[in-house]
């Protein structure tokens, strides 16, 4: 899951996510997600308690001035215990790390077998895998590698292939390779033809709508997925606790069913709500070319959140609004609705009588459209509560010994420690009384991250003071808190670089900005290497995308539809102050966005 920052991480954590993705304070490719050193260095240790882990971000491209201050940063995140480095530059193999495991960046462009093998030759622990693969390539990839695979199954998607997005930089000098995304993909275009004809005027043609994988996770696991992945790290804390709950529970059933698979973190989640993906912040919804059939998947009216769709809205002559729909609606709900412009509008419910709903502004006028709720305030009220809670199981033992007494703690994983206490020992008047208070002190977890399974009382016939008690189980809850954070911190992660020939050489697609990245390719066989458009800004006639996205198909124009092939080609994205042609390589399903 992603943590925005230490607030997110642990409500994270507490709703059963296994791992966390977070930004340091530099070099993250969300530069509006960064944390203090100290902050992730807490975030460490309240997920090594639950055993879960946590992956540093560390994903941008960077030039030869900020590589030593990167080699500083990465040892110091070592030396917190972080578990994993997220990295995209490939440079950053060349310095002097620590032993930390390296997971590769989607935006290093993991698509092919061929580069997941590179990445395996480079000393990777894991590939995070392009958004674009299907089931079967995913399938392919793992029969012939070893190294681990990670998945993205929800949340917001970038058009181009990750890495392979150089518009923001173009357009605005913002490089999303270097976290500074403008999200150009989400303003609007005049799609035109080679004779200049508008086929479609000012619509979002690059914006796509959210995803959500949750249908295939059992496929995507026996295809060989080690890790599934939630995009997010600028989403609040609701949108936290809703998605990673809801996920939390759609893997446990699973689990539950297929006893070869099991979790990486520990505890056991419980729920004080139902989760519903629909209910947070999306733009519809696509599995991104896992079904069965090719859908559409692009979000041409808006790019902002409509929500779950309700039922309708219907307009008197007087200009009366009426809901038609199976939901109950409460006063502060949000609504929208396209409007005859085809523009996304939304207003705030400020009243309600029967089914007449009365908005807190005047509405454009309609007889009759489909509504769609992008906030629920009695939903976003009970995820304001108290909505998780997870627990690890111990068992207590009490017994003696010469001084006065100890309480052992062991946990579900083996881990144990043992509290002593001096004191007096004092037989009681009431061995049964005085037992079932000690049970009852001994017993008091709550506000603890554990849950008794069982408690054993060795040393029988004594009254222990309710003060002495809590001393005794105070002590052991930190005492095994600490052996817990100490028991789940990482091994030394070794790497070794297998330089071997295999490319003859290295275009700017590879993103290189330093010469340690240049030299990792030297090193795999490349006679020719260029840099990247990061370090040149040399843009025309490039490829500013590469989309598995193709606007053909989103307007019915594909080339293997009926009349696909009417179009006057080439076609063009026109806005304000640039113009970008399309090109289709319909053998692939591959189109590029190429700078004019």
């Amino acid at each position: 899951m992603p943590a925005k920052d230490l607030a997110s991480g642990q409500v994270a954590i507490n709703h059963g996510a296994d791992a966390l993705y977070i930004g340091a304070p530099r070099f993250g490719a969300r530069q509006a997600a960064g944390n203090t050193l100290e902050d992730v260095e807490q975030l460490i240790r309240y997920a090594h308690l639950y055993g879960s882990k946590i992956h540093v971000t560390v994903n941008t491209l960077l030039f030869d001035r900020e590589m030593e201050e990167a080699r500083r940063l990465i040892w110091q995140l070592y030396e917190m215990g972080a578990d994993a480095l997220i990295i995209q530059d490939l440079g950053l193999l060349k310095l002097d790390l620590p032993p930390i495991a390296l997971h590769a960046s989607t935006q290093c462009h993991n698509n092919t077998l061929e580069r997941i093998l590179f990445l395996e030759k480079l000393g990777m622990k894991r590939a995070i895998l392009a958004r674009e693969l299907d089931v079967e390539a995913i399938r392919q990839i793992r029969a012939h590698s070893s190294i681990e695979l990670e998945t993205f199954v929800h949340g917001a998607l970038c058009v181009s292939y990750s890495g392979q997005c150089y518009i923001s930089l173009m357009m605005t000098g913002r490089s999303g390779n270097r976290g500074e995304c403008a999200q150009i993909c989400r303003t609007c275009f005049d799609l035109q033809d080679a004779n200049g004809n508008v086929l479609v005027h000012n619509k979002h043609l690059l914006s796509l709508r959210d995803m959500n994988r949750s249908a295939h996770l059992q496929q995507l696991i026996q295809a060989g997925i080690t890790s599934f992945k939630v995009e997010g790290r600028l989403k609040d804390a609701n949108y936290v606790k809703n998605i990673t709950a809801f996920y939390r529970k759609s893997l446990d059933m699973i689990l539950e069913k297929k006893t070869d698979f099991s979790r990486s973190g520990r505890g056991k989640t419980t729920f004080f709500f139902e989760p519903d993906p629909e209910k947070s912040f999306n733009r519809g919804f696509t599995s991104y070319f896992l079904g069965e059939k090719r859908e559409k998947i692009a979000s041409f009216d808006t790019p902002k959140a409509m929500g779950k769709k309700i039922g309708a809205l219907r307009q008197d002559a007087g200009g009366k609004i009426f809901y038609e729909g199976k939901e109950t609606l409460s006063n502060g709900d949000g609504l929208c609705f396209v409007n005859v412009r085809g523009e996304l509008e939304g207003f705030t419910v400020n009243g309600i009588s029967g089914n007449r709903i009365v908005p807190h502004k005047p509405l454009s006028p309609f007889k009759r459209v489909d509504v769609y709720r992008n906030v629920d305030k009695f939903f976003e009220k009970k995820l304001a509560g108290k909505t998780a809670e997870r627990k690890i199981a111990v068992d207590m033992v009490f017994f003696e010994d010469e001084q006065g007494f100890c309480l052992r703690l062991c946990d579900e994983d083996g881990v144990c420690v043992t509290s002593t206490v001096v004191a007096e020992k004092m037989r009681a008047e009431k061995p049964d009384v005085a037992e079932q208070q000690m049970r009852s002190s001994l017993s008091k977890l709550g506000g603890t991250p554990f849950a008794l399974r069982d408690l054993t009382i060795e040393a029988r016939g004594y009254f222990l003071q309710a003060a002495i008690a809590n001393k005794l189980r105070s002590r052991a809850v930190e005492q095994l808190s600490a052996a817990r954070v100490q028991h789940f911190c990482p091994k030394p992660s070794m790497r070794e670089y297998q330089p071997e020939p295999m490319f003859d050489k290295a275009d700017y697609k590879r993103n290189i900005t330093n010469e340690l990245h240049r030299s990792v390719y030297e090193d795999f066989g490349a006679q020719s290497v260029e840099y990247g458009l990061d370090k040149t800004l040399d843009f025309k006639g490039k490829e500013m995308m590469v989309c598995r996205y193709c606007i053909r198909y989103e307007i019915g124009a594909c080339s293997r539809q009926k009349g696909g092939g009417a179009l006057k080609l080439p076609l063009y994205l026109q806005n304000e102050r640039h113009r970008f042609r399309l090109e289709f390589d319909c053998k692939e399903c591959v189109m590029k966005v190429v700078a004019e």
